[in-house]
């Protein structure tokens, strides 16, 4: 039984790898229903959705994409940022 459940939780892990590359227009939609919502009410919350999935939102997953990082040869570690 808890083999299936381990199983089960790999496989929901691995579905939901999409879905966390995809992040920046998950959180637009997000941010626009909920801002639509408080705005328009449940019609607001529609085009807010759409629009912020159109637009995009925040992109929290890739907080440090601009950085560089390596070990020199005196075994320090170095990083760049751009």
């Amino acid at each position: 039984m808890r083999s299936f459940i381990k199983t089960g939780m790999l496989v929901l892990a691995l579905a939901a790898m999409p879905i966390a590359a995809q992040a920046g227009t998950l959180e637009g939609a997000a941010i626009g229903a909920g801002s639509g919502m408080l705005i328009a009410g449940p019609p607001g919350a529609i085009v807010g959705g759409v629009i912020g999935a159109t637009v995009g939102g925040p992109d929290v997953v890739r907080h440090a994409r601009y950085r560089d990082c390596w070990i020199n040869r005196y075994g320090e570690r170095r990083c760049n940022r751009r």
